[in-house]
């Protein structure tokens, strides 16, 4: 079974064109989320001289949810919004504990 073979059945897909789309468009959001973050650093006026677990924990509040939502509009813009609906509900849902999480947790 290929890469593209495991991709298709992780992602619940049938068409490997539809691998190749998802693919550019986790390409192109993080090329976008270079410049965000280069972006974002400016603005804020963060510099080298930060300690490391400044930048860090600035870039976790700033620039990953901005990956986010460059990762949707890029979803939608490639044809691909349900996928990344899911994806986006999915990964969100890792992060920010539900209902049924907290359930789990109780019992």
């Amino acid at each position: 079974m290929g890469i593209i073979d495991k991709l298709k059945a992780r992602w619940g897909i049938k068409s490997t064109f539809q691998v190749f789309i998802i693919l550019i468009v986790f390409a192109c959001t993080g090329f976008t989320a270079l410049f965000a973050r280069e972006f974002v650093f400016d603005l804020l006026g963060v510099t080298d001289e930060f300690p490391f677990w400044q930048r860090a924990l600035i870039w976790i509040v700033t620039v990953l949810p901005l990956y986010n939502l460059f990762l949707y509009i890029y979803g939608v813009l490639f044809g691909q919004r349900e996928f990344f609906t899911l994806f986006l509900k999915k990964t969100l849902g890792r992060i920010i504990p539900g209902k049924k999480n907290t359930a789990k947790k109780e019992a």
